[in-house]
């Protein structure tokens, strides 16, 4: 298992990306005026996302971009990866300006030396992934896993809970992880490959339809092991456009409210935009913890601008454990990661939202 992880290490920022790219149809606009030595704006924005439930599907089902960029005349293109990783590789290309991705990934940004910084938290973890087994096999428990092989996506929160799970249960060295992309566990599950993986909504819930969860993020999290998918930001792009971070981050905070104040309506729109059932998407839903701007600005997650959050220490921990794994080469200091996460701009969007 550390051999597989090492030599992620060395691959995960080379390769060739495949992409799917999806133009919006529609140009972008800010509110207020861009900031910065460069006061033009870019004629185009590429946004790197998840083809996930969370606030940015919502916000792209609709058109809450529109409503803050249309007038200024700047495309935006809608970039969706599998994983962080692929993000990861693309930000250090230079090809995305945003990407979302599970905070796992980011810490390997800010590890590998990538320029970016944390911006945001679209959820924070629960039921929505979770370690499955199939029915059929005679594994109740982590500890029957052993001699088996499981699945998940390397460097991803899955990844990180997993291991940890395997860990507590000391059989860490006792089976064979393997590195797939969600759609790959889904085929190799549906060909009895595997017998388990550790994977995320919308792959869990096809692999459950024959399966059952021995643990999930939320019982992780419990005990300590608090994962959340985040949203990154190239620092030049910030530093260039901060007026234009900021509407993201609010265009992002209404599709949020939507959800939290009408679960059935936001989970109607999420169906519509990932097609797939409403029922499916409300019960993806509600497997993570979504917050309000206001709430991402405590102490509790990410801190405000005079004081730094629980979650860059949450983040530290994170990148000692992968570290202690053989995954990262190099674990940068706290105040590296109290550095790395920029609420300044959440703290804009709430105003602009106002």
């Amino acid at each position: 298992m550390r051999k597989s992880m090492k030599a992620l290490a060395l691959i995960m920022l080379s390769g060739v990306l495949v992409l799917s790219l999806i133009g919006c149809g529609n140009n972008l606009n800010v509110s207020g005026q861009a900031k910065g030595p460069n006061t033009s704006l870019p004629k185009q924005i590429n946004f790197g996302i998840l083809r996930v439930p969370n606030d940015e599907t919502i916000a792209i089902s609709q058109k809450i971009f529109d409503k803050y960029f249309t007038e200024k005349g700047i495309k935006c293109n809608f970039i969706v990866f599998d994983s962080g990783v692929e993000a990861n590789k693309a930000f250090a290309s230079g090809s995305i300006d945003f990407a979302s991705m599970g905070h796992t990934n980011a810490v390997v940004a800010l590890a590998t030396g990538l320029d970016v910084e944390l911006i945001w938290i679209h959820e924070v973890l629960g039921e929505i992934e979770a370690l499955a087994v199939k029915k059929s096999s005679n594994i109740n428990s982590i500890e029957d896993l052993a001699g088996k092989k499981i699945a998940t996506p390397f460097a991803s929160t899955s990844h990180y809970s997993l291991l940890n799970a395997l860990k507590n249960a000391g059989i860490e060295d006792q089976v064979e992880l393997l590195d797939m992309q969600t759609v790959d566990i889904v085929a190799a599950w549906e060909r009895g490959d595997i017998e388990a993986a550790y994977t995320w909504q919308p792959s869990l819930g096809k692999i459950l339809k024959d399966g059952k969860v021995i643990i999930n993020s939320e019982e992780m999290a419990n005990q300590g092991y608090v994962t959340a998918n985040t949203k990154l930001v190239r620092k030049k792009f910030a530093e260039q456009y901060p007026d234009l971070v900021a509407s993201f981050i609010a265009c992002l905070a209404e599709g949020s409210k939507i959800y939290r104040e009408n679960p059935n309506e936001g989970a109607s729109f999420v169906a519509k935009e990932l097609q797939i059932e409403t029922q499916d998407a409300l019960e993806q839903m509600q497997g993570a913890i979504w917050l309000s701007p206001e709430e991402l600005i405590k102490e509790q997650y990410l801190g405000n601008s005079n004081s730094t959050g629980n979650f860059a220490m949450i983040m530290k921990d994170t990148a000692d454990f992968l570290a202690q794994q053989g995954f990262l080469n190099k674990v940068p200091i706290q105040e590296e990661f109290n550095n790395f996460i920029n609420p300044s701009y959440i703290e804009e969007a709430i105003k602009i939202l106002k």
